[in-house]
């Protein structure tokens, strides 16, 4: 797989659709009520830099993914630890994004359909994508990504005609004064979903024209955040603030609210698309970050037998994990935010650059004398 290649527009559709595959669902910024908006708007500045970060580290050491650049950084004996917790933090968030999808699409509209049949379902589907090679997985992208892109336009016109819907609702701004906003954005609106961008790492060596790099990790950014804000502002000009905060899938509320002429209703299936496109984009991710991790740090060969080995983890993991929502909320805010997201997209990446910048200096000056 790692001999495959990828275009930038390719690149391109699946890091973003990774970015903002279940975000859009569950909204963002909620404590901070009508200025929701704008944690994600400083949530996203923030994630540039990481995202420049992230590119640089490549642009160091072109040709290796994060798994093979840390050795070359710190020396092998102290990457090793490093190297397992990302491999397991990819694996474990594989397992919360097949957890988020089997809840909603269960609590929607497979009620009486088993939760593990749902995200069995799902995990083969992956399965069979990934094992096709990274090629497959891009060109399902392209296929993938604008028909998620155009549901989210036919869903936010659907909202302009909701009767509750008002601009009003978006004000007074800061409110409740700054500190709710700054709250929210570190670190919960810079780790996710920008944050999580780090996995674009895993697939810089598998882009056909490495120059694109940077331009291709900017506009994921910028163009993910852009349409997270307008998401999130149609939202609460549809909810308003106080049912915003308290809503764990927003989009989909408020386009339940949706009825032209008392006839067309239940456009939530569209929002269900959605989920199951964006999980599509954010699993699969996790998963190819994982499985070409291990096979690099381990030397092994047959990538598609780990496919099939991380799958059997990521499913009975995704239901371990969490009993519900409100406990996969808790999780995430007491283990996955201080333990995992805060440690590996924020504060190792800068140690390695800073790390591999000096080293950088110093061989040139080296190499100059």
């Amino acid at each position: 797989m790692n001999q495959q290649r990828i275009s930038a527009l390719q690149l391109f559709y699946v890091i973003i659709g990774f970015e903002i595959g279940n975000k859009l669902i569950f909204g963002g910024g909620q404590p901070a009520k009508q200025d929701a908006w704008i944690t994600i708007l400083l949530g996203m500045l923030f994630g540039l830099i990481l995202m420049l970060i992230y590119v640089k580290l490549s642009d160091y050491y072109p040709g290796d993914t994060l798994i093979q650049m840390i050795p070359k950084i710190i020396g092998k004996y102290l990457a090793y630890p490093i190297i397992l917790y990302y491999l397991l933090y990819f694996i474990f968030l594989a397992s919360t994004a097949c957890r988020d999808f089997s809840d909603l699409i269960y609590t929607t509209i497979l009620t009486e359909t088993p939760m593990p049949v749902v995200t069995v379902s799902f995990m083969i589907l992956m399965i069979y994508c990934l094992r096709g090679g990274m090629e497959v997985f891009a060109r399902m992208g392209e296929t993938v990504f604008p028909v998620y892109i155009i549901s989210l336009i036919v869903i936010w016109i659907l909202l302009f005609t909701v009767k509750d819907f008002s601009i009003s609702n978006l004000t007074p701004i800061l409110g409740n004064g700054v500190k709710p906003v700054l709250k929210e954005v570190f670190p919960v609106a810079i780790t996710f979903p920008f944050g999580e961008t780090i996995i674009i790492t895993m697939f810089l060596p598998i882009l056909n024209k490495k120059h694109h790099a940077r331009k291709v990790g900017m506009a994921v950014i910028l163009i993910g955040g852009i349409l997270l804000i307008i998401n999130t502002m149609i939202n609460i000009a549809v909810l308003g603030p106080e049912i915003y905060s308290r809503d764990p899938y927003p989009l989909m509320s408020s386009t339940r609210l949706v009825s032209i002429a008392d006839f067309l209703e239940r456009f939530d299936a569209l929002v269900i698309l959605m989920m199951v496109a964006g999980v599509f984009f954010k699993v699969g991710g996790w998963m190819y970050g994982a499985s070409v991790g291990i096979t690099q740090l381990f030397n092994i060969k047959d990538q598609r037998s780990i496919l099939l080995a991380i799958s059997t983890i990521i499913v009975p993991l995704s239901f371990l994990y969490s009993n519900n929502y409100v406990e996969a909320r808790g999780v995430g805010l007491k283990f996955i935010q201080p333990y995992q997201h805060i440690p590996l997209q924020i504060i190792i990446p800068i140690l390695l650059f800073f790390i591999a910048f000096i080293r950088k200096k110093f061989n040139k000056n080296s190499y100059r004398t």
